[in-house]
């Protein structure tokens, strides 16, 4: 009995760090596609903004009348949460296709806290309409889908 109980701890434990540690955010919209569909489901590990790599599909917290919130992130369920793709990370040129909406010389430096977001599908609203994404509005990195429209 007495190892039903610690075993039964460790179980609330680990699931209690999972909890923290991964979120599962619905994919709304086209933006994506191909590589993910509207009404996906795919299972997103948290990662500070700084810990990101190019190429990696991440869920930020959207920007209400397009300004861009400071502070904590909501709470999963109280955002709304877009998917993109990073295509440029602090230091690396600013894509010619960004330039304009970032304000930037095209080929001048992504700057410091900041991050260049693109959807993989033809509409997208990304960093070629809004300039660069707020590194700390990042709320993690697509781990996988689990599950499919």
């Amino acid at each position: 009995m007495r190892y039903l109980v610690i075993l039964l701890g460790v179980l609330a434990g680990v699931l209690a760090v999972a909890r923290r540690r991964l979120v599962v955010v619905q994919v709304t919209g086209p933006s994506m596609l191909p590589t993910y569909r509207s009404g996906d489901r795919v299972l997103v590990r948290r990662v500070a903004g700084a810990r990101l790599g190019r190429g990696q599909v991440v869920v930020f917290e959207a920007a209400p009348d397009g300004l861009w919130r400071t502070g904590p992130l909501s709470a999963p369920k109280g955002a709304k949460w877009l998917i993109k793709r990073v295509a440029a990370l602090p230091g690396d040129p600013v894509p010619p296709e960004v330039a304009p909406a970032a304000g930037a010389p095209e080929g001048a430096p992504v700057p410091a806290g900041r991050l260049v977001v693109i959807g993989d599908g033809p509409l997208s609203a990304d960093s070629r309409h809004w300039g660069y994404l707020p590194a700390d509005r990042v709320l993690g990195v697509v781990v996988r889908r689990l599950s499919s429209s």
